[in-house]
Protein backbone atom coordinates (compact mmCIF):
# COMPACT_ATOMS: atom_id res chain seq x y z
CA UNK A 1 0.00 0.00 0.00
CA UNK A 2 1.31 3.43 -0.56
CA UNK A 3 2.03 5.79 1.98
CA UNK A 4 -0.69 8.16 2.65
CA UNK A 5 1.36 11.74 2.66
CA UNK A 6 -2.17 14.13 2.24
CA UNK A 7 -5.38 13.59 3.70
CA UNK A 8 -8.04 16.24 2.36
CA UNK A 9 -11.63 16.67 3.32
CA UNK A 10 -14.54 18.61 2.03
CA UNK A 11 -16.65 20.34 4.96
CA UNK A 12 -20.59 20.73 4.41
CA UNK A 13 -21.64 17.10 3.91
CA UNK A 14 -18.61 15.76 5.35
CA UNK A 15 -17.69 17.63 8.85
CA UNK A 16 -21.00 18.92 9.55
CA UNK A 17 -24.46 17.50 8.49
CA UNK A 18 -24.74 19.80 5.68
CA UNK A 19 -27.44 21.50 7.72
CA UNK A 20 -28.01 25.31 7.15
CA UNK A 21 -28.92 26.67 10.33
CA UNK A 22 -30.04 29.84 11.27
CA UNK A 23 -30.29 32.53 14.30
CA UNK A 24 -33.23 34.70 14.51
CA UNK A 25 -30.77 37.33 13.71
CA UNK A 26 -29.79 35.60 10.44
CA UNK A 27 -26.78 34.40 11.80
CA UNK A 28 -25.46 30.96 10.22
CA UNK A 29 -24.41 28.05 12.61
CA UNK A 30 -22.96 24.92 11.54
CA UNK A 31 -22.38 21.33 13.82
CA UNK A 32 -19.07 19.45 13.56
CA UNK A 33 -18.09 16.77 15.61
CA UNK A 34 -15.63 16.42 18.17
CA UNK A 35 -14.35 13.01 16.88
CA UNK A 36 -13.57 14.29 13.70
CA UNK A 37 -11.31 16.80 15.08
CA UNK A 38 -9.54 14.44 16.96
CA UNK A 39 -8.88 12.49 13.89
CA UNK A 40 -6.84 15.58 12.57
CA UNK A 41 -4.88 15.43 15.65
CA UNK A 42 -4.13 11.55 15.17
CA UNK A 43 -2.93 12.65 11.40
CA UNK A 44 -0.74 15.58 12.53
CA UNK A 45 1.12 12.64 15.35
CA UNK A 46 1.66 10.46 11.86
CA UNK A 47 2.89 12.81 10.09
CA UNK A 48 -0.07 13.38 7.73
CA UNK A 49 -0.50 16.77 6.11
CA UNK A 50 -4.18 18.22 5.91
CA UNK A 51 -6.34 19.84 3.68
CA UNK A 52 -10.27 21.19 4.37
CA UNK A 53 -11.38 22.29 1.18
CA UNK A 54 -15.10 23.86 0.51
CA UNK A 55 -16.84 25.52 -1.99
CA UNK A 56 -18.38 27.75 0.34
CA UNK A 57 -16.62 30.69 2.31
CA UNK A 58 -17.17 30.78 5.83
CA UNK A 59 -15.84 32.91 8.58
CA UNK A 60 -16.42 29.72 11.06
CA UNK A 61 -15.05 27.05 8.81
CA UNK A 62 -11.77 29.06 8.69
CA UNK A 63 -11.60 28.88 12.48
CA UNK A 64 -12.57 25.52 12.58
CA UNK A 65 -9.41 24.40 10.15
CA UNK A 66 -7.25 26.94 12.50
CA UNK A 67 -8.49 24.63 15.80
CA UNK A 68 -7.80 22.00 14.13
CA UNK A 69 -4.28 22.95 12.76
CA UNK A 70 -5.03 22.16 9.31
CA UNK A 71 -2.36 22.66 7.05
CA UNK A 72 -3.73 23.80 4.09
CA UNK A 73 -7.25 25.56 3.33
CA UNK A 74 -9.21 26.30 0.60
CA UNK A 75 -12.71 28.12 0.46
CA UNK A 76 -14.65 29.49 -2.28
CA UNK A 77 -13.71 27.64 -5.30
CA UNK A 78 -14.97 24.76 -6.82
CA UNK A 79 -11.88 24.24 -8.41
CA UNK A 80 -10.75 21.27 -5.90
CA UNK A 81 -8.70 19.30 -8.06
CA UNK A 82 -6.59 22.16 -9.04
CA UNK A 83 -6.04 22.77 -5.13
CA UNK A 84 -4.75 19.80 -4.61
CA UNK A 85 -2.58 19.13 -7.62
CA UNK A 86 -0.81 22.50 -5.96
CA UNK A 87 -0.46 20.93 -3.20
CA UNK A 88 1.30 17.51 -4.58
CA UNK A 89 3.17 19.98 -6.04
CA UNK A 90 4.20 21.73 -2.32
CA UNK A 91 4.97 18.46 -1.18
CA UNK A 92 5.98 16.50 -3.69
CA UNK A 93 3.99 13.60 -4.11
CA UNK A 94 0.97 12.63 -6.21
CA UNK A 95 -2.00 11.44 -6.13
CA UNK A 96 -2.03 8.68 -5.23
CA UNK A 97 -0.71 9.36 -1.63
CA UNK A 98 -3.34 11.13 -1.59
CA UNK A 99 -6.84 10.12 0.66
CA UNK A 100 -10.30 12.33 0.51
CA UNK A 101 -13.58 12.23 1.60
CA UNK A 102 -16.63 14.09 0.15
CA UNK A 103 -20.27 13.61 -0.61
CA UNK A 104 -21.59 15.62 -3.54
CA UNK A 105 -21.51 16.27 -7.22
CA UNK A 106 -18.47 18.98 -6.61
CA UNK A 107 -16.44 16.50 -5.12
CA UNK A 108 -16.40 13.79 -7.81
CA UNK A 109 -13.65 15.08 -9.85
CA UNK A 110 -11.08 15.29 -6.95
CA UNK A 111 -12.57 11.72 -5.79
CA UNK A 112 -12.16 10.26 -9.17
CA UNK A 113 -8.60 11.27 -9.40
CA UNK A 114 -6.97 9.82 -5.99
CA UNK A 115 -6.29 6.51 -5.04
CA UNK A 116 -7.99 6.92 -1.42
CA UNK A 117 -11.40 8.06 -1.32
CA UNK A 118 -14.80 7.64 0.67
CA UNK A 119 -17.76 9.37 1.35
CA UNK A 120 -20.85 9.49 4.49
CA UNK A 121 -23.33 7.36 4.22
CA UNK A 122 -25.68 10.03 3.22
CA UNK A 123 -23.68 11.23 0.08
CA UNK A 124 -25.29 11.61 -2.86
CA UNK A 125 -25.66 8.69 -5.33
CA UNK A 126 -23.58 9.98 -8.05
CA UNK A 127 -20.53 9.76 -5.33
CA UNK A 128 -21.56 6.64 -3.95
CA UNK A 129 -21.37 5.11 -7.55
CA UNK A 130 -17.48 6.30 -7.85
CA UNK A 131 -15.39 3.31 -8.62
CA UNK A 132 -13.28 2.07 -5.42
CA UNK A 133 -15.10 4.30 -3.33
CA UNK A 134 -15.69 3.40 0.82
CA UNK A 135 -18.91 4.17 1.94
CA UNK A 136 -18.30 4.55 5.51
CA UNK A 137 -20.95 3.49 7.91
CA UNK A 138 -21.05 6.71 9.51
CA UNK A 139 -22.90 10.23 8.24
CA UNK A 140 -21.53 13.16 7.47
CA UNK A 141 -21.00 15.49 10.61
CA UNK A 142 -21.91 12.28 12.52
CA UNK A 143 -17.68 10.85 12.41
CA UNK A 144 -17.72 9.71 9.00
CA UNK A 145 -14.59 11.48 8.07
CA UNK A 146 -12.82 9.89 12.09
CA UNK A 147 -14.34 6.33 10.80
CA UNK A 148 -11.88 6.98 7.05
CA UNK A 149 -9.47 8.58 9.24
CA UNK A 150 -8.92 5.69 11.38
CA UNK A 151 -9.79 3.31 8.44
CA UNK A 152 -6.53 4.89 6.64
CA UNK A 153 -4.14 5.11 9.48
CA UNK A 154 -5.07 1.17 10.39
CA UNK A 155 -3.50 1.01 6.90
CA UNK A 156 -0.54 3.55 6.27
Amino acid sequence: MTKIKLFATDVDGTMTDAGMYYTEDGIELKKFNFRDGMGFKLLREAGIKTAVITSETSAMVKKRADKLKVDYLSMGSWEKLDFVKNICKDLDITLDEVAYVGDDINDIELLQSVKYKACPNDAVKKVKEIEDIIILENKGGEGAVREFIELLLECN
